[in-house]
């Protein structure tokens, strides 16, 4: 895709900090997306205030409403990317979205999502939160950082787009750390977005290449 500017659907669970960093960036012109929809698994989810503040509709599905196994993820996946495909979004970005979700042929490379760590260490299924940071440094990791790739059907295993490594420092915490990782995906994921609406991002099986034009 070579436009200009590109249409997104945000995925959330949480408090939404990805989600406001996105919007923020896109208000003062220094981020070319138009936010269609938020998506929610929690009706709680902070990043739903942030979405109505910015005047951006929302659906929060529950992933509990739905059976369990494979035909709730399928059901659950059905609805989610319905509601993209009414809102006519080019790309689907994972913002602290902790659910497992299959995606549709259509949706190939067409959905995003960054994660806390630098794959293919410390992920897959259960990574995420306080747990992912205190495990990185239980093994004694003196890296971490941050992976924004695109979302495949498996747990954190899609094409790697973009990585920034962080320090992992003596005296971390698991709250430390994950606060300098989220510094780190602040600056990344919105490089990423820029880089999809200038049609820089290229696929070819497990590879992305990212050209200057």
């Amino acid at each position: 895709m070579s436009d200009e500017s590109i249409s997104l659907a945000v995925l959330i669970s949480g408090s939404g900090r990805t989600l406001k960093n996105l919007i923020d960036l896109a208000a003062i012109g220094e981020l070319p997306v138009d936010i269609r929809l938020v998506i929610s698994s929690n009706p709680a989810a902070g990043g739903l205030e942030f979405a109505e503040v910015a005047d951006i509709p929302t659906v929060v599905l529950q992933r509990q409403a739905y059976p369990d196994g494979l035909v709730g993820h399928k059901a659950y996946s059905a609805d989610i990317f319905n509601a993209c495909r009414e809102a006519e979004v080019d790309y689907v970005a994972m913002a602290g979205f902790v659910k497992y979700v299959p995606v549709p042929d259509d949706f190939e490379n067409r959905v995003l999502n960054i994660h806390p760590a630098l794959i293919p260490a410390f992920c897959g299924r259960g990574m995420y939160g306080p747990h992912l940071h205190e495990a990185v440094i239980e093994h004694g990791a003196k890296v971490s950082g941050c992976t924004v790739h695109f979302v495949d059907n498996q747990y954190d295993h899609g094409p790697i787009i973009a990585q920034q490594a962080v320090e992992v420092k003596d005296d971390d915490t698991p709250e430390s750390l994950a606060a300098r990782v989220f510094e780190a995906e602040v600056e990344v994921y919105p490089r990423v977005l820029r880089q999809l609406a200038a049609g820089q991002i290229h696929v070819d099986g497990r590879r992305v290449r990212i050209t200057s034009s």
